[in-house]
């Protein structure tokens, strides 16, 4: 599967570090998407979330996401997780009128226990 992670970071003790790392020991191909297009753990970075992505997951609070709403509709992930301390009713709103999914998650936890 073809996941993008925005707010991707080289910090090893971040949430979305975690998840890219574990996301590829499961096999998915991973896009780190960052202001900066950061390579981390190997995978060249990108600015933007790139079209054709599977699921977007999100570690990006709603005040700096909310600016990026158009982008991620333009880029029409199949399903957007909104990881804790990223929910946005807003956000939600807007991407479910786009026939994207949300859901509310920890990727870390539906990793963890195969519902990814």
């Amino acid at each position: 599967m073809k996941v993008a992670i925005l707010g991707a970071s080289t910090k090893t003790d971040r949430y979305s570090h975690r998840a890219q790392k574990l996301l590829m020991e499961q096999q998915h191909e991973v896009i780190p998407v960052s202001p900066r297009g950061d390579e981390v753990l190997g995978i060249p970075g990108s600015t933007k979330v790139p079209p054709g992505v599977d699921t977007l997951t999100l570690y990006l609070s709603p005040k700096r996401l909310l600016p990026l709403l158009d982008e991620l509709i333009a880029a029409a992930p199949r399903r957007v997780i909104f990881n804790p301390g990223t929910e946005s009713p807003e956000a939600v709103e807007r991407l479910s009128a786009a026939g994207i999914e949300c859901q509310e998650a920890c990727t870390l936890v539906l990793l963890n226990t195969g519902a990814f």
